[in-house]
């Protein structure tokens, strides 16, 4: 009997090779990104009631703005999922910056209201590329502490609607809306700027069978660490091609179950090839990972219809919703209350930050979400300005930690096989909720109907946290899958890290 050679996979490089200088310009570069993310929606808290005044709009024209590039963005993020999935993180992300930077700089020339309405649909589309910096980002982070650094990637989030803010209180009252869209749309070309030496994810390629070219990636990135690799020979996920060693080890018979087993995968590899986007989807809703799927869905529509909700909302009090013209609703007040509760989100991310690898994904999701109902229920009642501005303030704090949270937990229950697809499905049932989002909080508000529109917010939130309580793994401290065979083992491999 010859000596077993040692292998090594992704997750252990990572782990040996930790946390570096390499992976920190991973960050900047997809941070960015993400900002350019937050600000191109951050400016449909700004440009509705310009627009609105400019063109006589009505207010369902007005929520129309925002609900297409939610709609977009529910197109564009299961595309580049499977864009991504398939060819490539680069190739995904390439595509999104060229969409959104373009499209959004053109639309700033909008002459009238159809044009702009369909030009935002495509930087929507451009927009919903966001889970794939995501993903990728997180397939170069160490597992031990994926969840404090996913944290951090999201503070770009953060600077980013705190620039648009900025951006709007200083360009708004003297340029016009306008030069807002075309200043925005500047970051996505920073994307393409540095584009050429971004690295392919090394997870990627392991999965896809390049591993000459993941070790390539891998050997670059512990020299810039400054720390070796493991000993022995990369390899892809260890519980790949098992089926393959057990009939080898018992000769050539193989069980009616294992037939079977096969004809499945083979079905299913036979279908993605075809037709990848309806294999990628056949996927998700396979038997493993069928529970996962719906409960992300509905956790993602939940928290993104809060979200953009909390957003709207402060615009459309700061406006100072019904029986107010639209003359009056135009002024400093709106940039005001805007740029304070953006200021929320860096408690939120810091408060997720410190929980997020102790108490888990699942319960700091639902912990913040059962805050982020606590705080707005009250504005079932009218209240001076300063309590509403504090009320939604401290709303935004827990519905940022808990979208946060929530989308670190979707990239990470997924494989590498369909990480992205599985993210990016996920998100853009989400984008569904800001397409909804939009006319409740926009429409009932300008309708005189505040009660109404909380009452329903709170409905849903509740109903969210439900369903988050019910996620079936819980991925804190496990090692990121490359299959859908191998999640079988992922529950087993989180119990000692809960345990420490």
């Amino acid at each position: 009997m010859g000596e077993v050679a040692e292998t090594y996979i992704v997750d252990d490089a990572l782990i040996s090779l930790g946390f570096g200088k390499y992976q920190a310009l991973i960050l900047v570069y997809s941070g960015v990104a993400y900002a350019a993310e937050a600000m191109e929606v951050m400016i449909l808290s700004f440009i509705g009631s310009a627009v609105q005044s400019k063109w006589n709009l009505s207010p369902h024209e007005k929520s129309l703005i925002a609900s297409v590039v939610f709609a977009g963005m529910l197109v564009g993020a299961y595309s580049w999922g499977v864009v991504s999935d398939y060819f490539g993180r680069r190739q995904g992300f390439l595509f999104t910056a060229l969409v959104t930077s373009v499209v959004g700089f053109v639309s700033s020339f909008s002459p009238n209201y159809i044009s702009l309405v369909i030009l935002r649909f495509f930087v929507g589309i451009g927009l919903g590329g966001g889970p794939v910096l995501f993903s990728w980002f997180l397939e170069f982070v160490p597992a031990p502490n994926r969840g404090a650094w996913m944290v951090v990637f999201s503070f770009f989030w953060s600077i980013g609607t705190i620039l648009e803010a900025s951006l709007a209180w200083a360009v708004m009252p003297t340029l016009g809306w306008r030069w807002l869209l075309a200043l925005s749309s500047l970051p996505s070309f920073l994307l393409l700027v540095f584009y050429t030496i971004t690295p392919e994810s090394p997870r990627y390629l392991c999965s896809k069978g390049r591993k000459s070219d993941a070790l390539l990636v891998l050997q670059r990135m512990a020299r810039m660490n400054r720390k070796p690799l493991p000993s022995g020979e990369l390899v892809s996920d260890r519980n790949w091609g098992s089926d393959e060693l057990d009939e080898n080890a018992n000769g050539s018979a193989v069980t009616h179950a294992a037939h079977a087993s096969r004809a499945e995968t083979s079905f299913t590899k036979d279908v993605s090839s075809k037709v990848k986007c309806v294999g990628s989807l056949y996927k998700l809703l396979s038997r493993k990972l069928l529970r996962t799927t719906l409960l992300l869905w509905i956790g993602f529509f939940g928290n993104a219809f809060t979200y953009y909700g909390v957003i709207l909302l402060t615009s459309g009090l700061s406006d100072g919703g019904c029986g107010v013209t639209k003359k009056d609703k135009v002024g400093t007040r709106l940039y005001k209350d805007v740029f304070i509760t953006s200021l929320a989100e860096f408690p939120g991310l810091l408060l997720s930050a410190v929980i997020v690898d102790r108490i888990g994904r699942k319960f700091t999701v639902a912990l913040m979400l059962f805050g982020t109902f606590a705080f707005l229920i009250p504005l079932v009642s009218h209240y001076r300005e300063l309590t509403t501005t504090v009320l939604l303030f401290c709303a935004r704090i827990c519905i940022t930690g808990s979208i946060t949270t929530l989308s670190i937990y979707a990239p990470e229950v997924y494989p590498t096989s369909v990480r992205s697809t599985g993210y990016g499905t996920a998100n853009s049932v989400g984008k569904i909720g800001g397409i909804v989002s939009p006319i409740v909080a926009v429409g009932l508000i300008d309708g005189c109907h505040q009660t109404a529109a909380v009452l329903l917010f709170a409905g849903i939130i509740i109903a969210t946290a439900v369903g988050v309580l019910f996620f079936p793994i819980e991925t804190k401290g496990s090692s990121l899958k490359d299959s859908v065979d191998s999640l079988v083992t992922s529950v087993p491999e989180s119990k000692p890290a809960a345990l420490n």
